[in-house]
Formats: C-alpha cells, structure tokens, sequence
C-alpha cells in the first residue's frame, strides 16, 4: 500500500462511523466503476482501433470539419 494510501485510510478512520461507511460505500463504487470501464474498453479495443482509422483517413481526404464548441 503506498503512502498516500495509507494516510488517506489513516484521516478516513477518524471519521464517524456512519461517515466512514459512506466513505467505504463510495470507495467501493469507485473501484467497481473502474473495473467496469476497463472491461468495456477491454472488449471494444478493436472497434475504437478501426473507428480511429477511419477518422484519421477521413481527415486526410479532407472529410471532416474544424470542431467549432459553439455550434454544438
């Protein structure tokens, strides 16, 4: 466990219990977010791949437009 981890844990515990229940809760939320994404990047690493081809020989034809925010 690193440093910053450990000093994060250390302030944690000196929460009130229902704080550090909450703490815990959205910790853990986080975590499985995080594996979630992974997974899903995971198994689309090859459509994301091919899609990026395409933009990027689309952009070379010429086939695509500046990004202008305020038009969005």
């Amino acid at each position: 466990m690193t440093e910053i981890l450990k000093k994060a844990f250390t302030e944690a515990s000196r929460l009130p219990e229902d704080d550090q229940d909450s703490f815990g809760k959205w910790m853990l939320a986080e975590l499985a977010s995080e594996k979630r994404w992974d997974q899903a990047f995971a198994r689309t690493r090859d459509s994301l791949a091919k899609l990026g081809q395409r933009a990027l020989i689309e952009h070379r034809n010429r086939r695509t437009k500046p990004l202008n925010p305020g038009t969005l």
